[in-house]
């Protein structure tokens, strides 16, 4: 069930699941919440409250925003935070949702209790030249007729190593989206308009703990662990994991790696200390909250 926070562009899509410390989970660009579905019943079973949200102008979130980047896309974390008044939150992201929550993190630390960052872009990975050229090649890739099969086949092509046994439905489920004109176009402008300088400039602010995970063949870096191991030492108080034979999108393509290291992480979180369901029971059903 879609639920809504009004933005003042638009509204911002989510799901809100379980009971307990609260979890608030972001996609990368081009993907939706769902990314997120293999962890959810994991997380709110350990007694947590999961709020999964879409980017704006992706799955069940408005089209009308015209506004986009990981600052827009952080201000949206922090204001649904406030929204749900359960705050501080654990911000869990994906690729330039990760990104997001780590401004957030520096913007709002009193609404950020901890950070999972899943192959977060924390700085622009590609050459200066390439970043010039980067807004012309999207707005190129990412028109119609063809821009659905493009970034279909991108998103597979970034999932390297081990795959979810749902990979094409995945797959279908991204392209799909995109074939809608306001989807497309959304994402479009989400694409050009990103620049990873705003995240890098606070990094030296973070102080909420965080857990980074990258997968071992992640194509967006040149070189995963070097990329790692440079994201740990910038956030100063970061956990690092290189999870093996996986590309991009960590959570789908191997949650059974993915989950152990969240909930470790978690339950070791000031206030959560032996994990979440010391403190909280679980949701009795794992539905979803009204």
């Amino acid at each position: 069930m879609d639920l809504y926070l009004q933005r003042p562009e638009g509204r911002i899509a989510y799901s809100d699941t379980g009971s307990g410390p609260l979890v608030v989970a972001v996609p990368g660009m081009g993907v939706p919440r769902s990314t997120y579905d293999d962890m959810v019943p994991a997380l709110v079973g350990a007694g947590y409250r999961v709020v999964a949200a879409d980017l704006r102008g992706h799955g069940g979130s408005d089209t009308t925003f015209r506004t986009h980047g990981d600052d827009a896309t952080g201000a949206d974390l922090l204001a649904l935070v406030e929204h749900l008044d359960a705050g501080p939150a654990v911000l869990m992201g994906n690729s330039m949702g990760a990104s997001a929550a780590a401004w957030a993190a520096a913007e709002r630390p009193d609404l950020v209790r901890g950070l999972v960052l899943l192959s977060p872009l924390l700085r622009e990975p590609a050459s200066p030249l390439m970043q010039r050229l980067m807004p012309v090649l999207f707005r190129v890739l990412l028109a119609r007729p063809w821009g659905a099969a493009f970034w279909a086949s991108y998103y597979s092509s970034i999932s390297k190593g081990r795959r979810s046994p749902q990979h094409a439905e995945q797959v279908a489920e991204v392209r799909d989206a995109m074939r809608d004109p306001a989807h497309l176009r959304s994402f479009r402008d989400l694409a050009v308009a990103l620049d990873h300088a705003v995240v890098e400039n606070r990094l030296s602010e973070v102080r909420a703990p965080a857990l980074v995970l990258v997968g071992a063949l992640d194509p967006d870096y040149p070189d995963p662990a070097a990329e790692l191991a440079w994201m740990t030492g910038a956030l100063g108080t970061a956990r690092g994991v290189l999870v093996p034979d996986v590309g991009h999108y960590p959570q789908r393509q191997a949650p059974q790696d993915v989950v152990p290291e969240v909930l470790g992480f978690l339950a070791g979180l000031p206030g959560l200390s032996g994990g979440a369901a010391d403190d909280v029971a679980p949701a009795a059903d794992g539905g979803p909250r009204a």
